[in-house]
């Protein structure tokens, strides 16, 4: 028995749309399925606006030209984090300001962000990881008295709450994503962009579609279709969102199932907690996780390179996560480390993720448990 790390949920009704996509004659963007989705989004999240795009990475684009920034700029962010956090304000001639995580959630330690902030700082880019909210009411107060956009990298966080509210609805912008390794995907590839007012809506609109304000025009709110500013091509095709809503609709079922196999890993894990042979996940009591995946934490690197070596001769296929942008070449270039590196590189060095995906049998997280275990022991 193989195990994966990785599968993704197919529950019917995505192929059934795809079909039905394939059948309609429009296969470019917001058409139909488009709009399906998007309704789906701001009923359920109660946001103003939400809008497709081919990737979580474009999202985090148009967020970066929507509060318009500039060469100079500072952005404030996590260095544990996908490159694409990064990328999206490099491109526009920022400078990334990395900030040390909290070492119970790896995400932005709220704590330190007041003080790296400079005249130059234009945006905060808070990341949920694993679908854990950071301290978004902190971060918050934070922007508002100094002015500043809140962005919520919320990649991993599609169904998860904090304090009752959707990750992604909390700050300025949100952004999703739905690449196949994610709770959800529209077909491998896939984002998503939440905007909390009808002037960031109107103005994202108009980046994601080329500069233009074709969207007005298709709906018949003004008599020429033309160029109004800089933008980009951030449409996903039909095929993609009629994939998504097969998904959306059975996100209860995919979470909670996912959550399931969260808990029957924690409860299994526990007694080599309690000796401290591994550490496991913490959640704040104000956040409510969407069992995107469950990671423990290794003495040290050494300690997980050999751990994932012996999960592979069992069959199992685990992996650590993200390397600390700060440490990397284009992180040296673009971006400086603000204050003390305690935590960021030593707890990304110990982390493990495991397999988890929804339809994952007891048996099968039971098998990866005692191999664990078996290591140890």
């Amino acid at each position: 028995m193989r195990i994966p790390f990785n599968q993704v949920a197919l529950l019917g009704n995505e192929r059934t749309y795809v079909n039905e996509a394939l059948n309609l004659a429009k296969l470019s963007g917001d058409g139909y399925f488009t709009q399906r989705c998007h309704a789906w989004f701001e009923n359920r999240l109660g946001c103003l606006k939400s809008l497709l795009t081919p990737s979580c990475t474009q999202a985090l684009e148009v967020a970066a030209q929507l509060i318009d920034i500039q060469p100079g700029d500072e952005v404030i962010m996590p260095s544990y984090t996908f490159v694409s956090t990064a990328n999206a304000f490099v491109m526009r001639g920022a400078k990334i300001i990395f900030v040390d995580i909290c070492p119970d959630t790896m995400n932005l330690n709220a704590d330190l962000i007041e003080s790296a902030v400079t005249s130059r700082t234009r945006a905060i880019v808070p990341v949920h990881y694993a679908g854990v909210g950071c301290a978004m009411d902190s971060i918050n107060q934070i922007a508002k008295q100094h002015g500043l956009w809140v962005i919520e990298d919320a990649a991993q966080g599609v169904g998860a709450l904090y304090n009752g509210k959707h990750l992604g609805t909390i700050g300025d912008v949100g952004t999703y994503s739905f690449h196949d390794t994610k709770n959800l995907t529209s077909g491998g590839e896939g984002g998503l962009l939440l905007l909390t007012t009808s002037e960031l809506a109107d103005r994202a609109a108009v980046i994601r579609d080329k500069g233009t304000n074709r969207r007005q025009f298709l709906d018949g709110l003004v008599d020429k279709y033309t160029w109004i500013q800089m933008g980009g091509s951030y449409l996903p095709s039909e095929l993609q969102a009629a994939y998504l809503l097969g998904q959306l609709e059975a996100i209860d079922d995919i979470n909670t199932d996912r959550r399931i196999i969260w808990e029957l890993y924690q409860s299994a894990f526990k007694q080599l907690s309690i000796v401290e042979h591994i550490e496991l996940q913490s959640v704040p009591s104000q956040c409510t996780h969407n069992g995107h995946m469950f990671y423990i934490k290794c003495k040290d690197r050494i300690e997980r390179s050999r751990l994932i070596a012996h999960l592979a001769q069992n069959k199992i296929e685990a992996t650590f996560h993200y390397v600390p942008l700060h440490s990397s070449p284009a992180g040296k270039i673009y971006g400086v480390f603000h204050g003390e590196d305690r935590y960021t590189t030593k707890e990304s060095e110990r982390i493990l993720r495991l397999p988890l995906w929804y339809g994952m049998d007891e048996e099968v997280v039971m098998y990866v448990a005692h191999a664990v275990e078996r290591f140890y022991h």
